[in-house]
């Protein structure tokens, strides 16, 4: 087996399972993720509103 990690979708999801997947990968509470998500979302103009589905589809799920 590899010794590297992968980034997957997380089966602890609210809604397609990217922010909980995107902090199993870097070690992170997934609250704290989805805060900060969501902050930055409200701070750049919503840009995270069309972020999230193209993650979503782009990160596979985990297995």
């Amino acid at each position: 087996m590899s010794n590297y990690k992968r980034l997957y979708r997380s089966n602890d999801r609210i809604l397609g399972g990217v922010c909980a997947g995107i902090a199993e990968y870097l070690d992170l509470d997934p609250t704290v993720l989805r805060v900060a998500y969501a902050v930055l979302t409200l701070f750049t103009a919503f840009c995270g509103i069309i972020l999230y589905p193209v993650l979503w589809l782009v990160i596979p799920p985990k297995q």
